[in-house]
């Protein structure tokens, strides 16, 4: 696949980019080097690789579930700015 300047126009146009006609010349050649690195990579045999989410192992760090004492909602709010009603109290910022 090949990218024209007819092409880099129509996308801008859809991306809402304002590019000049030399803008887009000089993007032409740039693309079609970006999909020729594309197709070299479709061209690579995976069927051997395990997908990975990651490049290096991450294990994620639990703590443990315990109950804790709860109902503490005034000692939470004493670090409140603000507070109303049992809640933190928020400038408002939609009119």
């Amino acid at each position: 696949m090949s990218v024209d300047l007819s092409t880099v126009k129509k996308v801008a146009g859809l991306a809402r980019i304002a590019i000049s006609d030399d803008e887009a010349e000089a993007l032409v050649p740039e693309l079609n080097n970006i999909l020729g690195w594309i197709e070299q990579l479709q061209e690579v045999d995976t069927s051997s690789v395990q997908p990975m989410t990651a490049v290096i192992p991450n294990k994620l760090r639990l703590r443990d579930d315990v109950v804790t004492e709860g109902d503490i909602r005034d000692r939470v709010l004493a670090n409140a700015p603000q507070a109303e009603h049992g809640f933190f109290a928020v400038p408002k910022v939609i009119e």
